[in-house]
């Protein structure tokens, strides 16, 4: 009988490992789909900025600094890989030349009445709130993870087996914290 017992502990104390490690692999998949989400977003992003630099180059020949800054933010942001970290900088870094972009192309009236202008820049627009909601997505499912693998009694199965905490993807600068000033 009390082999019986035994043999039923067993048993359950493995179901539970193999349940809470399935659910740490769970986390890990999502976590790393999440970040897959943000890289379709960010690659549809750097395929619509060549357009737009295109199309405000023959608007702006005196802004030339602008555009060179968005290209070469551009061709930094697609050659990084690796950690969640400096693809984000690289990010943030393409995110505040657009903005600065932006800010240039109000100073030209013709080019803001521009067809093509408008439909990139909503386009952009559109892409920039998607890449807002991947981030969100993938700092939720890494919050997920990274509980899990930090509280008991999960941890102890996440460090046998392990299982690393995710990074966040953050802002890198005070200012994008700041909210903007509007003027009219």
């Amino acid at each position: 009988m009390a082999f019986w017992i035994f043999i039923a502990l067993l048993v359950v104390v493995v179901l539970w490992v193999v349940g809470l490690y399935n659910r740490l692999v769970r986390a890990r998949n999502e976590v790393r789909n999440a970040w897959s989400q943000i890289d379709v977003q960010l690659k549809r992003r750097w395929d619509l900025i060549p357009n737009l630099v295109e199309t405000v180059k023959g608007y702006m020949h005196h802004e030339r600094e602008t555009l060179e800054a968005v290209t070469k933010a551009r061709q930094q942001a697609i050659s990084i890989s690796g950690d969640v970290a400096a693809r984000a900088q690289a990010e943030n870094v393409l995110s505040q030349t657009l903005r600065s972009l932006f800010a240039v192309a109000e100073n030209y009236p013709e080019l803001k009445a521009n067809q093509n202008f408008l439909a990139l820049q909503e386009e952009l627009t559109s892409t920039e709130n998607k890449i807002a909601f991947a981030r969100q997505y993938y700092n939720d499912s890494v919050l997920r993870l990274n509980n899990l693998i930090q509280m008991f009694p999960s941890n102890i199965i996440a460090n046998q087996f392990g299982f690393k905490p995710e990074v966040y993807f953050e802002l890198e600068t005070p200012q994008e914290r700041q909210r903007p000033e509007v003027r009219f």
